[in-house]
């Protein structure tokens, strides 16, 4: 019987390290998924997947919430209903270790919580993003002050075009002098 500990964060700026600090340790494997949104289906994610590979019968897995498991209600359900068929234990920190019957209509409702979580961000990032175009269509900056929308360009295309027609530069050496990526010369090029 095994102790596992599953984290997952949405974006690579995040840490797991909080995770892990809160369930305490003392664990025999841990399984971790860096970068991936809670919307993936849990058994798509790398980490994920792993741990069912390796959860066996009166092993328990530790999650810091139940949305670390995915914010999609359905999908939330249907993997601690696979977990709990192969004998295994979930331990929700705050919530305890979810079982059948009542477990399983508790892990309905903070699925279903996590799921409207999920639309309420989708909503706000939406909402920001219709904002900061509507800000620049009207004054040439975003809500938030910004030239563009976006990630800032690495060059400008017309001039790295140029440069390199002019020097009969290759991808190589465009890249090299402007810093940026094979893909983004190429891009830049193709259309210039």
């Amino acid at each position: 019987m095994s102790r596992i500990a599953y984290y997952r964060v949405s974006t690579g700026d995040q840490s797991i390290d909080a995770q892990r600090q809160a369930l305490g340790g003392g664990f025999d494997r841990e399984f971790a998924d860096e970068g991936v949104s809670g919307a993936t289906p849990a058994a798509s994610r790398p980490g994920f997947a792993s741990l069912l590979s390796y959860v066996r019968e009166g092993d328990t897995i530790y999650v810091y919430a139940l949305d670390r498991l995915g914010r999609d209600a359905i999908d939330v359900q249907s993997t601690v209903r696979k977990l709990l068929d192969m004998g295994v234990t979930i331990d929700v920190r705050g919530v305890g270790p979810v079982g059948r019957g009542v477990g399983e209509i508790i892990v309905a409702v903070l699925a279903q919580m996590a799921n409207i979580e999920r639309d309420r961000i989708k909503e706000r990032c939406d909402s920001g993003r219709e904002a900061a175009k509507a800000s620049l269509a009207a004054t040439g900056r975003t809500h938030r002050g910004k030239a563009s929308l976006g990630r800032p360009k690495a060059a400008d295309a017309a001039t790295v075009a140029a440069w390199r027609r002019e020097n009969g530069a290759t991808i190589a050496a465009t890249m090299a002098h402007f810093g940026i990526s094979r893909a983004t010369v190429a891009r830049y090029c193709a259309t210039g």
